[in-house]
């Protein structure tokens, strides 16, 4: 999509601030994550990035569910507001986060438009990219909201936009331990110097907004072709994590590599604190391997340790969907990292499908941690391995005769494989409908405190052709009683339009 290079940002003192002034905090109850209207009940961001819109193939759209059966409201380029217009292939919410960017109690939704066209000058950017941030408000999100748009210049005037800069691949948003709201946009496809598909990410703290690459004095490393350092993203109120999957390790090409950075602000970036790939002397079990891709999916969690008063550590799972498990090629693996403030970093664990206790055998080309989600079912409490939980996406697993019907496979967060684990496949007894062939199953991946979200956003299933996602209490996943709630396309109030319902999910 075309659209010009008029901001939306406010400006003060000649710093740009994301977010509008607080106007409804004493409507808003800011009791709930991801609540959109303010009513002490979640709400659910389900996007849909294949979407027609307007006729627009592709043009992408998320749906937006309010919790408490009050509603669903559509969010895409055709709302009032948009400085822009849907247009084909613009995958208009590829990547979504929430977070309350006015602090006024109502969360917020962003939506990455990554293969966004941006005109500058008289010059089309192809896929330059672009960012949404929809404001939620007492009366709900949609139509009448108050929306800001951001290309990568707009949000940070000391970069230029670009064609295949990507901007808004992928999305990170909280707020820190001091509660201020921050929001983190990739660029994988930023050209670094002469550098293609280098990549960065560009970094919102209130007025402070600054780009980091690997070519900045203080983040090791140096830009090289396909590093795409910003693919991936995952951050907590303490930490920042940056996938690097393309990055050489040595002579190992696309071996893969994650960054972490806090939150403290050093010419208004995040401070990098530490960086890993599997040579890295905490990561004991693994080896950095051509086409690894390690840092493909990334999760991060705040952790309380044993004996500290509070969350001061995090847990980090990193995705390597393309490891090589024995001679099994594109098996995959997940690594669970330990962070520390000071950026110490000990190895929970190395798990693949032939690690002691884990079901399954490896599989050529499964690409096991294509996709992870690390949950906490205690928040605040000190972490163990009964109450943190760790869900890896396979989505090209063979279920049946189904192939690439895929699956997701429960595990420990912490403590070693075997422990409730459970491995989810649709028509299991928990996950309803029937595994299809290509339905890719865990393509889409989220996990709160008391839920696991799974989407199938290419089901073939009758009745849910167009995506479907299920809601499942961890009490359920473990065993216990309860229901599983699906949302789909066609049902309780969202509209029977889409293509890849549930690609993303918040």
């Amino acid at each position: 999509m075309a659209t010009g290079i008029g901001s939306l940002l406010l400006a003060t003192a000649g710093m740009l601030s994301v977010g509008v002034p607080e106007a409804s905090a004493a409507a808003c109850t800011a009791g709930a994550e991801s609540d959109f209207n303010g009513d002490g009940i979640r709400d659910t961001a389900v996007a849909d990035p294949q979407a027609t819109v307007a006729g627009q193939a592709s043009a992408g759209l998320v749906r937006v569910i309010l919790g408490g059966g009050k509603g669903v409201t559509e969010i895409s380029q055709s709302l009032t507001g948009m400085s822009a217009s849907p247009e084909a292939g613009d995958q208009f919410g590829y990547s979504i986060a929430v977070y309350d960017a006015d602090q006024d109690g109502c969360a917020d939704l962003v939506a990455g438009t990554p293969y966004e066209d941006v005109v500058v000058g008289t010059e089309n950017q192809v896929d330059a990219g672009a960012v949404y941030v929809v404001h939620g408000s007492p009366t709900g999100i949609g139509e009448g909201s108050v929306i800001e748009h951001f290309t990568q210049r707009q949000l940070d005037a000391a970069t230029v936009t670009e064609a295949t800069d990507l901007f808004g691949f992928a999305l990170a948003a909280g707020n820190t331990s001091g509660g201020k709201p921050y929001l983190v946009v990739g660029a994988p496809g930023e050209a670094v110097g002469a550098v293609e598909d280098a990549g960065c990410f560009t970094y919102a703290q209130g007025t402070s907004v600054g780009s980091v690459n690997q070519d900045d004095v203080g983040v090791p490393g140096a830009p090289e072709t396909n590093d795409r350092f910003g693919a991936s993203l995952a951050a907590t109120s303490r930490y920042v994590a940056v996938g690097t999957p393309g990055e050489a390790i040595g002579v190992e090409t696309f071996a893969g590599g994650v960054l972490l950075f806090q939150h403290t602000l050093t010419d208004s970036r995040p401070t990098y604190l530490v960086g890993a790939n599997e040579d890295h002397a905490a990561l004991t079990s693994g080896t950095a391997e051509k086409d690894d891709r390690f840092g493909t999916a990334l999760s991060l969690l705040p952790y309380r340790p044993s004996g500290a008063s509070s969350e001061t550590d995090a847990l980090l799972a990193v995705g390597t969907p393309n490891e090589d498990v024995g001679n099994v090629a594109d098996a995959g693996a997940v690594t669970v990292v330990r962070v520390t403030p000071s950026g110490d970093l000990s190895e929970v664990n190395l798990i693949d499908r032939l690690s002691p206790n884990v079901e399954g055998d490896p599989v050529v080309g499964d690409f096991f941690g294509q996709r992870v989600a690390l949950a906490h079912t205690q928040p605040g409490a000190v972490g163990t391995a009964a109450t943190v939980k760790l869900a890896v996406g396979v989505p090209n697993q063979e279920v049946g005769p189904a192939e690439n019907a895929g699956a997701v496979h429960v595990l420990p967060g912490l403590g070693a494989p075997g422990t409730g684990d459970r491995i989810l496949t649709r028509g299991d007894g928990l996950l309803p409908d029937t595994a299809e062939a290509r339905d890719f199953t865990g393509l889409g991946l989220w996990a709160t405190a008391t839920d696991l979200y799974v989407g199938v956003p290419y089901s073939k299933s009758a009745g849910a052709q167009k995506g479907v996602v299920y809601a499942a209490p961890w009490s359920v996943v473990g065993g216990g009683a309860g229901t599983v709630r699906t949302l789909r396309p066609g049902a309780d109030g969202v509209p029977d339009e889409g293509k890849a319902f549930g690609s993303s999910i918040r």
